[in-house]
């Protein structure tokens, strides 16, 4: 593929210039969007699988196949943002959320940066996006559970103030959410509309993670289960985002489930390229990810808004 960035000795070569894979990247200035996509592969046991090179993908935007710029199998920096859903319905629970989400916080590697959201009733940023991961562990022992939820809330200012943070910055980092709650939404004003429209123009995977309530298990297992909201909005968010939902039954299992997160992150492909769509109209086009390994399995946000007129961007 012409033009792809290959990751060499920690050095990536994008667009004919030698840039560093994993830091210090520099802005890039074109006439368009560079597309940006975080692509986790798994085979069909869902293990991850490692070690694949940029020949080994193919991309295609609204069916059309689009040339690689940049490529990296190599640590990329991630800022994470951990929302923490407090509100009165966690009192129970809350020295296990914590002690789970503290271990999800110390799996950060050296580069990445974290901010810790706190989401009642309002939403309040406890520790701010950084790479002091012993400030945001103690900022999660802080946490203190009442009040009501206000979740959509919560996820719709966190994703503009990474909008905002990745335009702002000089280097490319991976962005993701690791979004915590035990049920619906209460208090937001913000729709799960206006969060899902958001997100596709965030490019921000965000990972769910809902605790199910005695009365969701029984209702599961008697096979007439109820609608709820929160699942749906949960499961489709992540979806469209390239992430993945988790709905443990049992707080215990929470540690597990960051887990499972922190391994994903940690083995994610970046993918970049310049849409062959010259068109700037604010539309929506879908993305796919192929993989020329046979029994493998591909996962990235479906898709992107494109820009409405040419600016300096980043890749994003």
């Amino acid at each position: 593929m012409r033009g792809v960035g290959l990751a060499l000795c920690g050095l990536v070569v994008v667009a004919g210039t030698l840039v560093r894979a994993a830091e210090n990247l520099p802005i890039f200035r074109t006439g368009v969007d560079l597309v940006a996509l975080n692509v986790v592969v798994t085979d069909t046991q869902q293990k991850l699988v490692t070690g694949l090179t940029a020949q080994d993908f193919s991309v295609f935007e609204d069916g059309v196949q689009q040339d690689l710029s940049f490529f990296a199998a190599g640590q990329v920096p991630l800022d994470l943002a951990l929302l923490i859903d407090t509100s009165a319905s966690m009192t129970d629970k809350m020295k296990t959320m914590q002690e789970a989400a503290v271990g999800f916080a110390s799996s950060l590697r050296p580069g990445d940066r974290i901010s810790v959201v706190d989401i009642k009733d309002s939403v309040k940023v406890l520790h701010p996006l950084d790479g002091d991961v012993d400030g945001a562990r103690a900022a999660i022992r802080a946490t203190v559970a009442r009040g009501g939820t206000a979740l959509y809330n919560g996820v719709y200012m966190t994703l503009k103030e990474m909008m905002k943070e990745r335009h702002g910055a000089d280097d490319v980092r991976r962005q993701a959410i690791a979004v915590l709650s035990d049920g619906d939404d209460t208090a937001s004003l913000v729709s799960f509309d206006d969060v899902m429209e958001t997100a596709k123009q965030a490019g921000v995977a965000i990972y769910t993670i809902t605790l199910r309530s005695p009365i969701d298990i029984r209702e599961s297992e008697s096979g007439h289960r109820y609608f709820s909201n929160a699942e749906y909005s949960m499961k489709a968010l992540a979806l469209e985002t390239g992430a993945r939902s988790f709905f443990p039954a049992q707080i215990g299992e929470l540690a597990g489930v960051y887990d499972s997160i922190a391994a994903e992150l940690a083995s994610q492909y970046a993918l970049g390229y310049t849409s062959k769509n010259p068109k700037r109209d604010g539309s929506y086009r879908r993305v796919i990810v192929r993989v020329a390994q046979s029994g493998t399995l591909t996962r990235t946000r479906a898709g992107y808004v494109s820009a409405r007129t040419d600016r300096v961007t980043r890749l994003q």
